[in-house]
């Protein structure tokens, strides 16, 4: 008799990452009783796969054919997963005792909520909220997304300010607990955004059809990190700048999206020389790179629009200028 499988699983996307898994499969095997484990492996060319089958043969193996990015690899992987709840959790996070119930309590009793995060910690300073995710993610008028505990590159000390649970707008793919139905009622991720913010867009069309996002602090993980791509990677400021153009065209209510966009072609065009002077001439030309991608995207996102947008979409206004113009850092 086939065993039966249990109602949440825990999933792994692998490219590579055979230390990353051994350092921390481990906490998440440990701590993850209620839980299936699986690992979805996006061709890897290192021996990550024969040392899963080695060192953790309770662990389900999902062979991808190719690289198919962070987006592609999960839509491609859940497909052969039955589960009622997917968390989607990267190979660089420490998971605690007791992280998986305080989410599916919320879950379960309400039916409205679609997914929830927990409180990501940084797994290097275990004080201070972590850079992706912290305590749960917002947007600003201006589509610029920032999390409670984190806005733009400046992080918060936990000192239990967000150990309540409470509505946000994104929960972090660094670990990302969903519903089944509703991650595939949404067609899953966007896997033209291949990695980078395909969380958030999810999150804001989910919210355009009427479900609900949350947060919990009373349950926390420790992530590193960019274990995938460096943070000053010129390709993540590509990917995180083409997306999020992409993102508001496809979820943002017309006619502020008009003006949004055209107050982001100024402001983007100033951030590409800030990022080029900072971080070097190849992320100037990431930005570049990133508008004219989201230029010949257009005709295809413009056919995934849904048909109601939100209004109330943001949490706060201009951030930008009132974090870096007058250091209100909320």
């Amino acid at each position: 008799m086939a065993e039966k499988s249990k109602k949440i699983a825990v999933v792994i996307l692998n490219w590579n990452g055979k230390n990353w898994l051994q350092k921390f499969l481990p906490s998440v095997i440990q701590y993850s009783p209620e839980a299936d484990i699986y690992i979805i492996d996006n061709q890897s060319d290192d021996d990550s796969i024969s040392f899963l089958t080695k060192e953790f043969p309770s662990v389900k193996i999902i062979n991808n054919e190719k690289n198919l990015g962070f987006a592609g690899g999960y839509n491609e992987g859940l497909k052969k997963i039955d589960a009622e709840y997917y968390c989607l959790l990267n190979s660089d996070v420490e998971v605690t005792e007791n992280w998986i119930t305080p989410v599916l309590n919320l879950l379960e009793q309400n039916p409205s909520i679609a997914a929830v995060q927990p409180k990501i910690l940084s797994y290097e300073n275990k004080t201070k909220f972590e850079f992706a995710g912290a305590a749960g993610g917002l947007i600003d008028n201006l589509g610029y997304p920032y999390c409670r505990g984190r806005i733009f590159d400046d992080v918060e000390d936990d000192l239990g300010q967000y150990d309540d649970e409470t509505e946000i707008f994104w929960a972090s793919g660094c670990c990302f607990f969903i519903r089944s139905v509703d991650f595939w009622e949404q067609n899953g991720f966007d896997e033209r955004f291949f990695a980078h913010q395909e969380e958030i867009d999810l999150c804001w069309r989910l919210i355009n059809s009427g479900k609900k996002i949350y947060y919990t602090g009373k349950s926390k993980v420790y992530h590193v990190g960019g274990g995938t791509l460096n943070k000053q990677s010129a390709q993540k400021t590509f990917l995180n700048m083409r997306n999020n153009l992409s993102m508001m065209l496809k979820n943002m209510p017309f006619p502020k999206l008009l003006l949004v966009i055209f107050c982001r072609m100024i402001l983007d065009g100033a951030a590409s020389f800030y990022f080029g002077y900072k971080n070097g001439i190849a992320h100037f030309w990431a930005v570049a790179r990133a508008h004219y991608g989201f230029y010949t995207h257009i005709p295809g996102t413009l056919k995934r629009r849904q048909k109601n947008q939100t209004a109330n979409f943001y949490q706060s206004k201009w951030l930008i200028f009132r974090h870096f113009l007058r250091d209100n850092k909320l």
